[in-house]
């Protein structure tokens, strides 16, 4: 079996890739270390949000979708990995280890998927009214299920209308902590200078009366009256077979092969994420999809015009260095 031997500048051009995942207010919650050719990602505590994200699940889901970049990356260069998450029970912020897999050329569906992590990014402006081919939402679907998830699209009106009412009651709920909007503000930010956080210019305009879903605010301006928010937007639940530590990571490679596949297509998406972080809400989410299920995600797809894509940082400071004697392991 032929494996590659990872250098450094491949490790840090792969890191600079991972880290274009999304992740709850753009809070960056990763790091990353090269030990020999191995590379373990780790969550980074410090950077979970405690009133948004108590339980961790958004860590994992972001971290999850830094792991299928990597996945990604190393395929199109030909040398795949194995993945094992959740390696060692005594170190619980060691979420996966990547070891190289024998060298061999990348699918054609892995190769333009890789070709377009730097182009995705949420778009939290409005969208076009324009319908979703039957055939989009078929692969996007599919993208899904290749990474042992399950993507519903919610199509039915009185479905739409019972997720939207969903996204506003758990809106309403987590807008009436102060502590909440406190944390939100602290990850809202200028327009220039800022590597992390949701500036501005990237968190979409302020929510209007009467919009059908609620969204979070970063300050926005108010749109201009002849862009409104599609009427009949079309929604997903994202799902997991479980909702242990290990069935978050996988639903957050999900998540990122779905997203991936939406930009690959030339479609935009934003993330609505309150009902999973309140647990009543997340329980009519539970209700929608059946028992054998755990939501995860929703989100919202369509044709948009391009939006601003959140900062990120600078590859050093999310790499985590060893000592020259320990990378033989």
């Amino acid at each position: 079996m032929t494996v590659h031997h990872l250098t450094e500048d491949e490790f840090r051009t792969a890191v600079g890739l991972a880290i274009r995942a999304p992740s709850l207010h753009n809070s960056q919650p990763w790091r990353f270390r090269r030990i020999g050719d191995t590379v373990e990602v780790r969550a980074d505590p410090a950077r979970r949000l405690p009133i948004a994200d108590p339980t961790g699940q958004a860590v994992r889901l972001a971290c999850g979708a830094a792991i299928l970049n990597l996945r990604l990356v190393f395929a199109t260069a030909g040398h795949p990995v194995r993945v094992d998450l959740l390696p060692d029970r005594t170190d619980p912020d060691l979420l996966a280890r990547l070891d190289p897999a024998a060298s061999r050329p990348a699918s054609p569906e892995d190769a333009a998927l890789a070709a377009v992590i730097g182009k995705r990014h949420s778009n939290r402006e409005p969208f076009l009214d324009a319908p979703v081919p039957a055939s989009h939402r078929t692969a996007i679907a599919a993208a899904a299920r290749a990474e042992s998830a399950v993507l519903t699209f919610v199509t039915d009106r009185s479905d739409i209308a019972e997720v939207a009412e969903l996204i506003r009651r758990a809106d309403q709920t987590l807008r009436a902590r102060p502590a909440y909007l406190d944390e939100l503000r602290s990850w809202t930010r200028p327009d220039e200078g800022a590597d992390d956080g949701v500036p501005r210019r990237a968190g979409g305009p302020a929510l209007a009366p009467h919009e059908l879903l609620a969204r979070r605010e970063f300050g926005g301006p108010p749109a201009p009256a002849h862009r409104r928010f599609e009427a009949e937007p079309l929604l997903s639940l994202l799902g997991s077979f479980g909702d242990t530590h290990y069935d978050q990571l996988v639903a957050g490679q999900a998540l990122q092969r779905v997203l991936l596949t939406v930009t690959r297509l030339g479609l935009v998406a934003s993330l609505l994420s309150q009902p999973i972080e309140v647990a009543e809400t997340r329980d009519g989410l539970q209700a929608m999809l059946g028992a054998a299920t755990a939501p995860q995600m929703v989100m919202r797809m369509g044709f948009g015009v391009p939006g601003s894509a959140t900062p990120r940082r600078r590859v050093e400071e999310v790499i985590d260095h060893v000592e020259a004697q320990s990378e033989g392991r």
